[in-house]
Order: C-alpha cells, then sequence, then structure tokens
C-alpha cells in the first residue's frame, strides 16, 4: 500500500464526496437547530433568531426538569438491565464452542431485520390487558383456582402496558443488543490463559469472574453501558406506543415541541442539551480510554 502522504491529491479528490455529504446534511442542518436555540418562538409560530439564552433557562423549570430526570433515570436502568442480561449471554457466545458461534451471533442481531415500530406494537400484542401475558396468567390462574375448590376467585389482568414498566421493557428489549455485540467483542479477544490460571490457583468460578473476567471485560461493559444508555436517552417510539402520560421522555418532549407546540426554538434547545450530555459521555470515555492505554503502557 502507498504512503497517502505521498498522493494527497489523490486522497483529497476521494475525500470531497464524503466531506461534502457530511457537511451539507449533517453539519449544516446541525448548525441550523444549534442557532434555532438561542432564537425565541414568535406569534404565529414562527422561529424568531434572537440570540438568547431563555431557552436554555426554561429547560430547568420543573416540568421540563422533572422529564429530563425520569429520562435519565429510565435510561439508567435500562441500561443496568442490559448489562445483567447481557453479560452472560455475551459470555455464552464467547466461549461457545467455533461451531455455534456463527449462530448465537445470528440470534443476537436477528431483531434488526425485523422494523422497530412492529417489534414495538408486537410488544403492546403481549403486554395488553387481553394479551399474551394476562392470557398465561389467567390459564395459571384458572388451574389453581380449580386447585383450591373455587377460593382464588375470578382473574383481574394486570395492567402491564401503557406506564414505566412497559416502556423499560420494551428499552432492554430494542437495546440487549448494542450492549451484548461489545461485550461479545471484548471478550472474543480475552486471553482464556487468565482464567484459567486463576482457577489453577484454587479461585472458584464466582471469584475468577468478578476478580478476573470482570475487570478485563470493563472495556467492552463501559462501550456497551454507553450505547445503550445514550439510545435509551434519546428514544421516541418505544416510550410513545408502550408509556402512558406519566411515561414521557426528553425525546417526546422535543417531539411535541417540533410538532404540536410549534415552538422549534425550545425543542432546539432541548436537543443540544441532550447533545451535550451525548458529548460529555464519549468525553469520560476517551479520557478513560487514554487512561488505561497510559497504565497498559
Amino acid at each position: 500500500m502507498q504512503e497517502w502522504r505521498k498522493n494527497k491529491l489523490v486522497f483529497s479528490i476521494l475525500l470531497i464526496p464524503p466531506t461534502a455529504w457530511l457537511v451539507i446534511f449533517f453539519t449544516i442542518p446541525l448548525a441550523v437547530v444549534w442557532i434555532y436555540s438561542f432564537g425565541q418562538r414568535g406569534p404565529l409560530g414562527e422561529t424568531i433568531i434572537a440570540f438568547s439564552l431563555s431557552n436554555y433557562l426554561r429547560t430547568f423549570e420543573w416540568v421540563n426538569l422533572y422529564i429530563t430526570l425520569k429520562s435519565l433515570w429510565i435510561a439508567t436502568v435500562t441500561t443496568a438491565i442490559c448489562l445483567a442480561m447481557g453479560f452472560p449471554l455475551a459470555m455464552g457466545v464467547a466461549f461457545a464452542p467455533p461451531r455455534y458461534k456463527n449462530v448465537l451471533l445470528l440470534l443476537v442481531i436477528l431483531p434488526f431485520w425485523t422494523n422497530l415500530l412492529i417489534r414495538t406494537y408486537a410488544w403492546i400484542a403481549v403486554l395488553r390487558t387481553n394479551g399474551y401475558v394476562n392470557f398465561f396468567l389467567e390459564w395459571v390462574w384458572s388451574g389453581l383456582d380449580w386447585l383450591f375448590g373455587g377460593l382464588l376467585g375470578e382473574f383481574q389482568p394486570l395492567e402491564l402496558l401503557y406506564n414505566q414498566g412497559a416502556v423499560i421493557v420494551g428499552l432492554v428489549y430494542v437495546n440487549l443488543p448494542f450492549m451484548v455485540l461489545p461485550l461479545y467483542a471484548t471478550l472474543e479477544k480475552l486471553d482464556k490463559s487468565y482464567l484459567e490460571a486463576s482457577l489453577d490457583l484454587g479461585a472458584s468460578q464466582w471469584r475468577t469472574l468478578f476478580s478476573v473476567t470482570v475487570p478485563l471485560a470493563l472495556p467492552g461493559i463501559f462501550t456497551g453501558g454507553l450505547l445503550s444508555f445514550i439510545l435509551a436517552l434519546g428514544t421516541y417510539l418505544t416510550p410513545d406506543l408502550l408509556g402512558g402520560t406519566n411515561s414521557i421522555m426528553i425525546g417526546n418532549l422535543i417531539a411535541q415541541q417540533f410538532g404540536p407546540a410549534r415552538d422549534w426554538a425550545f425543542g432546539s434547545a432541548i436537543s443540544f442539551i441532550l447533545m451535550y450530555v451525548t458529548f460529555a459521555c464519549l468525553w469520560v470515555k476517551a479520557v478513560l480510554a487514554g487512561r488505561e492505554g497510559a497504565v497498559n503502557y
């Protein structure tokens, strides 16, 4: 391969199409939204460029701050559940026999082959009052009621839909592959001799897991956690379909500002606050990665 510094003209020409694409369809729209975030809503719903911080200050009003804090809480719970479920799954795939790995990875990424909207509507069919979960519980209840001679009474369906629990279930289902894949990539490259040495020295399976495997898998844990947290924090579709009036998240708030409220300035400010949080998470990840590299060096 030729050194690119010796063919700067060729590489410059090849960089023109992707650079133009990013500038036209990413940088310029982002700059417009950033300018709007300092504007004001006009009497007819138009955006007036005023270069004011009032929109950012509005995010600290209790109504908007409550939605933001609730979104952070839901995203944190979703990430924790994804980690608790994804780590054993990633270990199972990484330590599986080679002939089974491709099949297991295919099962992990299989949900990506179906549209997110269809998958979310499927959860509505599962969690609704006359859905599959309540149908199964009613069947179990009927069996127990017959066993105890009718003492249990009539089954009352559980309200599993249109609440924060349903939103968390949907977000875990959507974001779990984003946790598993980085963990698998880290565990796959793990030197198995460390685990064998720990077991040979007398450590139990659990001690080896928490003292050796987990510390060595921290890069994958952090990457998967970051992906799951960011995607859950800015989600719109899942809380809109599975959540109720008390389950609105920051993504739904942004959609309302750009939609019915016609307050593009405030919606832009909220969008950039969400982006600032994302940049902060990425910066923390870069700092930790740099420190880890320095320590390893």
